[in-house]
């Protein structure tokens, strides 16, 4: 097949102008992406080869050499892993299929004007284009185990590439970068130099499980010589804690995240016994991006006797806790463990289970050994692990007491379930919160009048999974869970007798009214009374105790569950001078009552609007609003 050249998608090529013309501060990191793209080829094909015994291909000495030309200025990486086909370079290479690319270039963007864009390379799978950091032109030349045909792809980076098969190709991959001059000003080092390329494989890519060697170790004055492995290939997990320094195993979580930042807390486990297996874990600093989408690649490494069998290892950990990363080596799995067989495994399940329950216990010790750290764990993954309240029954109470929540009690730190348990009032039989969008909101809403008047803590819930959970737990150490948009509310405790008189005097001066506004808004409420909740606001609209929320009844809609509208209850405070004024109106009009509906409808229109909601019919509500200030001046 002749040469042919491309256009990088549009997306690639972006990508491309910010590796040439980046700022970064640490351009090192290009070689840990190529050693640990070799890496994974390496782990796929002993993989392949594993399941595969017809496959054409050789694993006697699986190795990724460096091989540096100072003369001609190249840097080669190679390995004799499993190798690309013609289409897979053309996908993996010459485009970026992921949703997340966009996203990508942003945050890419925004790092460089920060100090923390060295390592954001990796981050979605493109530590290939990192080579253009360092180099005017990339060559690579591959063939896929099994097949006798290669392909040669290069590119100068400036908008396309050329590909082209390839007769005599070796099985593997291998990238020759054709270098730019060294340039200390811009952090460019000298990339033939051997003392640079040992130092960037022993910090970054010692643990690599395969051997990396310097092959024609030519540079420095020195002669060519023998092939030098420059990684020790000790697996971090099997090392005793006190051989191992925790910038290794920072750097070990680096290379499986593809992460530019330190984890926010390691996590070791080693079982011994009938099963026995070992794990390290890591909590990271930051939420990816696609946390919450649902093409997200989430799971651990696993391994069995220190070979790879998979990466993304959904079945090692729950859904809610996504976002952890490690490794996990067991010793009596099968080589031949196939995703639908660990679905099925028990000992799979038991080590969920125990993995499940030391992070856990883990994020918990955190909040009380170093609050900073745990605050920024629980802003980054509190929405997430709050999930687990909904679907792990076995760990809640783990959850529980692992999590915080914001409340009234305090601006600024969070509280959690057993603190504000302490903290409650004589006579206080439940917990009571309050969800919506933001704190701002949620603490300015009329329902918390009486809350704040009573001086009466309230958790203050923002995040969507929040509406779910509080539902589902419905209790804490027999503490009813309590809405204050929900029920009736009485916070008042024992009345005096001056108090239950003022009450039952309102009771008969608003029965009338209240039951003409029942009939006049049966459309949309199912009943207006009287509020116990509202100090300051006119009115406020809640549901009955057993009703769904309005979010709560948008969010099963925008799953595509069907759930019939439920109807709402409007409350008056009678303390107010615009119902009083209302009551008194209604009680001027007799039967002539044509007048009085415009203000029962702008009544229930600030109430919608008070919980940020929207009356029905927002043009006419707005004209209402107008026309009577118009009369009022």
């Amino acid at each position: 097949m002749p040469t042919e050249t491309f256009e990088f998608q549009v997306e690639a090529r972006q990508l491309l102008q910010l590796m040439i013309h980046s700022v970064y501060s640490n351009k090192d990191v290009f070689l840990r992406e190529l050693v640990s793209n070799a890496s994974d080829a390496l782990d796929k094909l002993r993989l392949a080869a594993l399941r595969d015994d017809t496959l054409d291909a050789d694993t006697s000495d699986l190795h990724i050499e460096i091989e540096a030309d100072p003369q001609a200025r190249t840097l080669t990486v190679r390995d004799n892993g499993i190798g690309m086909s013609y289409d897979e370079v053309t996908q993996l290479i010459g485009t970026i299929a992921n949703s997340g690319t966009a996203a990508f270039l942003k945050e890419l963007r925004e790092a460089q004007e920060g100090a923390g864009g060295d390592g954001l390379i990796g981050q979605f799978g493109v530590g290939f284009y990192s080579a253009f950091m360092v180099a005017d032109e990339v060559t690579l030349v591959t063939r896929r185990a099994g097949e006798t045909q290669g392909t040669r792809w290069s590119s100068r980076g400036e908008g396309t590439y050329t590909l082209e098969t390839v007769d005599e190709a070796p099985q593997g991959t291998t990238v020759t970068l054709h270098l730019k001059p060294a340039d200390s000003e811009n952090q460019l080092h000298d990339y033939t130099s051997t003392w640079k390329i040992k130092e960037i494989v022993k910090r970054y890519s010692d643990f690599i499980t395969w051997p990396v060697r310097l092959v024609g170790g030519k540079g420095d004055g020195e002669d060519a010589a023998e092939p030098e492995t420059l990684n020790s290939m000790k697996a971090l997990w099997a090392r005793p804690r006190d051989e191992v320094s925790d910038e290794d195993y920072h750097e070990l979580y680096k290379h499986i995240s593809h992460d530019w930042r330190d984890p926010l807390e390691t996590v070791r486990l080693q079982a011994e016994g009938a099963f026995e297996y070992q794990a390290l874990l890591f909590l990271p600093a930051h939420a990816p991006h696609d946390l919450f989408t649902q093409g997200h690649r989430h799971g651990l490494q696993l391994f069995v006797k220190r070979v790879f069998i998979m990466d993304d290892c959904e079945e090692l950990l729950p859904p809610y806790l996504r976002f952890v990363k490690g490794v996990v080596d067991a010793q009596d799995l099968s080589l031949n463990v196939s995703r639908e067989i660990l679905q099925q495994d028990r000992q799979i399940r038991l080590m969920q289970r125990r993995l499940t329950k030391k992070v856990l216990a883990t994020v918990k010790d955190l909040r009380s050994a170093d609050t900073d750290r745990y605050r920024t764990f629980w802003r980054e993954f509190g929405a997430v692990l709050k999930e687990g309240l909904v679907t792990d029954f076995d760990n809640r109470a783990a959850l529980l007491a692992a999590a915080s929540f914001a409340s009234t009690h305090d601006a600024e730190e969070p509280t959690t379930l057993a603190a504000y348990v302490e903290r409650m009032k004589d006579g206080q039989e439940d917990i009571y919160y309050i969800t919506g969008q933001s704190r701002e909101s949620v603490e300015n809403s009329p329902h918390m009048e009486a809350f704040r008047a009573k001086g009466v803590e309230v958790l203050l819930l923002t995040d969507p999974v929040d509406e779910v959970w509080v539902g589902t737990v419905g209790e804490y150490e027999g503490k009813r869970l309590r809405s204050v948009v929900k029920g009736e509310i009485d916070l008042g405790g024992d009345q005096d007798e001056a108090e239950a008189a003022e009450k039952e005097k309102h009771t008969e001066e608003y029965a009338g009214l209240l039951g003409w506004m029942t009939e006049h808004l049966a459309d949309d409420v199912k009943e207006v009374r009287l509020s116990s909740r509202l100090t300051v606001s006119p009115a406020c609209v809640v549901s009955d105790a057993d009703d769904l929320t309005p979010a709560l009844e948008h969010m099963y809609r925008a799953m595509g569950q069907e759930v019939p509208q439920t109807k709402r209850i409007l409350e008056l405070n009678p303390d107010h001078q615009l119902v009083k004024g209302v009551r008194q109106a209604y009680a001027r009009q007799g039967e002539d009552l044509s007048e009085l509906t415009e203000a029962a409808d702008l009544l229930y229109g600030l109430a919608l609007l008070a919980e940020g909601g929207q009356p029905k019919d927002a043009g006419r509500f707005v004209k209402l609003v107008a026309d009577r200030l118009e009369r009022t001046l």
